[in-house]
């Protein structure tokens, strides 16, 4: 039985990965693949000790940085993931999409969360080419510009708020008549001589040739539709947690993430661990994420060191 198994190849999964490492935890990682969300991004801004990197060389580094420290005590599963989480005897298994199982007294699930998409026509065309579902990563890339975003909960308009800072008008289009965000937060955002809201509006086409030009919007009401000119669309419609494999084993809050307590990443079940977008953090930044996973690791190891044998 090993003694950690790691699910997911994020920032917060490789951080807590080198911990792991170097505290000579043996660890079975598991991850479909090295990077997390941020991998297809084409500029981050934000990753703390770089100017800037793409979202590809932050996936390299990450894996270099694990490779470097792994040894004989992290074991790297790529190229599939967790499909069943279970509790046994002194421990959990963890069962693969290949039907692989691994056991280990404790686990740290780092599995993240994917970006609920914009399902409407030349959304996916344009993603990366102004369709975007990451302010912190990609805000700075529109400055000077006019930009939408979609959604009208706290997350758009803290997206709205990013935005301002850098780009020449920000819109937010919201579906229904009120805003789901904190009142407060709408009343600070809103005050910006830059920012414009529509509601009883829903995107209906995104536009564009080589990138994007426009964003189709339809009237709720009135079915009348209209073209708002942007060259990026931020799209915040919510994320889907990767959690399922985990279901009926922990606590999961309404929209299906692990609850954690903040000090020390501990999940209902004694023994579990969580850290990242997979959680309810408040705030899911590549930054945190990767600080989530290292309070893990180091909560995870003491209880190691003085419970899991007893």
């Amino acid at each position: 039985m090993k003694d950690l198994i790691i699910i997911g190849g994020g920032p917060a999964g490789v951080a807590a990965g080198v911990y792991a490492a170097r505290k000579y935890l043996q660890t079975e990682f598991i991850a479909e693949e090295i990077g997390g969300q941020s991998v297809v991004s084409e500029g981050i801004e934000n990753w703390i000790g770089l100017a800037k990197i793409s979202g590809a060389d932050l996936a390299k580094t990450l894996r270099a940085h694990l490779e470097v420290v792994m040894g004989d005590k992290i074991t790297l599963k790529l190229g599939t993931r967790v499909e069943k989480l279970a509790r046994i005897e002194g421990g959990f298994r963890a069962i693969t999409k290949g039907g692989e199982t691994v056991d280990a007294r404790a686990v740290l699930i780092a599995s993240g969360a994917s970006r609920r998409k914009l399902e409407v026509p030349g959304a996916q065309k344009f993603e990366h080419k102004g369709v975007t579902y990451c302010a912190s990563c990609d805000g700075p890339l529109f400055a000077g510009m006019d930009v939408a975003v979609v959604g009208g909960g706290n997350a758009g308009f803290e997206t709205a708020a990013q935005l301002l800072a850098y780009a020449k008008s920000v819109t937010l289009i919201h579906r229904h008549a009120t805003f789901k965000a904190d009142p407060i937060t709408v009343e600070r955002v809103c005050a910006h001589p830059h920012m414009h809201t529509i509601t009883h509006a829903e995107p209906t086409e995104v536009i564009g040739e080589q990138f994007v030009s426009g964003l189709r919007y339809r009237n709720t009401d009135t079915g009348e539709e209209a073209i708002l000119p942007v060259s990026g669309v931020f799209v915040e419609a919510g994320v889907i947690p990767s959690t399922e494999f985990a279901e009926g084993l922990l606590e999961l809050d309404a929209v299906k993430r692990v609850t954690v307590d903040p000090r020390t990443q501990r999940t209902s079940t004694e023994g579990i661990w969580a850290a990242g977008d997979c959680t309810d953090e408040l705030y899911h930044q590549n930054n945190i994420a990767a600080g989530d996973g290292v309070k893990a690791l180091e909560d995870l190891y003491l209880w190691l060191k003085t419970h899991a044998s007893t």
